[in-house]
C-alpha cells in the first residue's frame, strides 16, 4: 500500500468565500433576467462583458494607476506597454467597423482647454484615489472599503463635473480629429497602429536607459489579451468603445435627483444622450450595465481565493486621499471626457488624436499626483 504525505510547506489550498461568490453570481443573474424580460439581449450581453472583465482586472492585478506611477518614478514601461496591447487589440475593430458601419460610432472628442484640464486633474486625482475608473471598480468589487469612498467621491465629482462642462466647452477648441478622415478606415487602424508601435518603443528606450524592465510581465500580457477581447466585444454589442465613468455620472445624477436636486436648468442635463438616461431606468444605460457587471465580476473573482473584504480599514489621511482623489477623478472625467477607459484606452483606439493628447496632460497630472501622495501617508513608489 502506498501512502502520500503533503509537506508542511506546501501552499493551502485556496479558501473559497462562497457567500460571496454566491452573492456576485445571484446579483449578475438578477440583472440579466430584468433586462431579458425587458426584451434586451444587447444588455444582457454587456453585463455579462462587464462580468468577465472584473474577473480579467483582478486576476491579472492590471491596474492603470500602479503602472503609470512605476513608470514616472521607476522608469518601469511593462505595464504600460502592456496596457498600449489593449489598445490595439481593440482599435483592430473599432477604426474600422466605426468608420464603415452607420451603427456604430468611436469614442471621439472636440482639442481643447477642457481635455487638457479635464485630463490633468483626473491624473492627480488618480494618484490619490489610488484607482482610475475601472481600477476603482475592480477594486470596489474585489472588497476594497477605501475604494468604496473613492467610488461615492468619484460620483459627486462627476455631477459636480457635468454642470461644469458647458462653461469648459464655451472656452473654445478645434473639432475632433480622426484618422479614419483622412486616411480611410484602414489607412487609420495602420495609423493607429503606427502611433502605438512608436509609442511603445519611446516607453522600452525610456526604461532601458533608466535601467528598468520594459517588457510586460506574462500575467500582463494575458490579461491585456483577455482585456482587449472583451472590449471589442463590448464595442461590438453596445455600438461604442467600453466607457466608464458616464455610468458614475449618470447614478450621480439620479441620486441628486432624488435628493430633490433640480437639473431642468442645467444644459448637460438638457442634451439629449444624459437627458434620456437621467429619466430611464439605469438598466439602459450602457455603461452602468458594464459597470455592474464589473464589480460583480471582482467579487466572484476575490471571494473565490480568499476570504472577502478581510483587509483592515486604513489610516485617516489615506481615507482623506481616497475621497479627494474621487472628487477629482470624477471632475476631471467629466470635463476631459472620459477617464483611462473612454478617454485614453476608447480615444486611442478610436484612432481620435484626443486620445493621446488626454494621456500626455493626464501624464503631467499623475506626476503632481505623485508628489502629493506622501501628504496623505501614501508611498510615492
Amino acid at each position: 500500500m502506498s501512502t502520500t504525505t503533503i509537506s508542511a510547506s506546501a501552499p493551502a489550498a485556496p479558501r473559497i468565500d462562497y457567500l460571496f461568490v454566491g452573492a456576485a453570481v445571484f446579483a449578475t443573474a438578477i440583472l440579466i433576467a430584468l433586462v431579458l424580460l425587458d426584451g434586451q439581449p444587447a444588455s444582457a450581453a454587456l453585463i455579462l462583458g462587464g462580468f468577465g472583465l472584473g474577473v480579467a482586472f483582478l486576476k491579472a492585478e492590471f491596474s492603470y494607476t500602479a503602472s503609470w506611477r512605476r513608470f514616472l518614478t521607476r522608469g518601469e514601461a511593462g505595464g504600460l506597454i502592456g496596457g498600449l496591447l489593449v489598445i490595439a487589440i481593440c482599435a483592430l475593430a473599432v477604426v474600422p467597423i466605426a468608420a464603415l458601419l452607420p451603427n456604430f460610432g468611436g469614442a471621439i472628442a472636440p482639442i481643447g482647454p477642457s481635455l487638457l484640464i479635464g485630463a490633468a486633474v483626473f491624473g492627480v486625482g488618480m494618484q490619490l484615489a489610488n484607482g482610475c475608473g475601472s481600477g476603482t471598480l475592480y477594486t470596489v468589487g474585489g472588497g476594497s472599503g477605501r475604494m468604496l469612498i473613492t467610488l461615492a467621491f468619484f460620483i459627486i465629482g462627476s455631477v459636480f463635473g457635468s454642470l461644469s462642462l458647458p462653461s469648459f466647452l464655451a472656452l473654445g477648441g478645434v473639432n475632433p480629429i480622426l484618422a479614419a478622415d483622412y486616411l480611410g478606415p484602414w489607412g487609420g487602424l495602420l495609423a493607429t497602429l503606427a502611433s502605438l508601435a512608436l509609442v511603445a518603443a519611446i516607453m522600452a528606450a525610456v526604461a532601458r536607459q533608466r535601467g528598468a524592465n520594459w517588457r510586460p510581465s506574462r500575467t500582463y500580457i494575458i490579461g491585456g489579451i483577455v482585456i482587449g477581447v472583451l472590449c471589442v466585444g463590448v464595442f461590438l454589442v453596445g455600438g461604442h468603445p467600453w466607457s466608464v465613468t458616464f455610468g458614475y455620472t449618470v447614478w450621480g445624477g439620479k441620486i441628486f435627483s432624488a435628493l430633490g436636486f433640480d437639473f431642468s436648468q442645467a444644459e448637460f442635463w438638457q442634451w439629449p444622450g444624459p437627458k434620456r438616461a437621467l429619466t430611464d431606468s439605469v438598466l439602459t444605460d450602457t455603461s452602468s450595465l458594464t459597470d455592474f457587471g464589473m464589480i460583480f465580476g471582482a467579487m466572484a473573482a476575490a471571494a473565490a481565493t480568499k476570504r472577502y473584504a478581510a483587509t483592515a480599514w486604513p489610516p485617516f489621511k489615506s481615507l482623506l486621499a481616497a475621497a479627494i482623489g474621487g472628487l477629482l477623478c470624477g471632475w476631471g472625467a467629466r470635463i476631459g471626457f472620459g477617464c483611462n477607459i473612454g478617454a485614453f484606452v476608447g480615444g486611442v483606439a478610436s484612432g481620435s488624436l484626443h486620445g493621446w493628447i488626454w494621456f500626455g496632460a493626464a501624464l503631467c497630472g499623475n506626476l503632481v499626483g505623485i508628489r502629493l501622495r506622501p501628504l496623505f501617508g501614501l508611498s510615492r513608489d
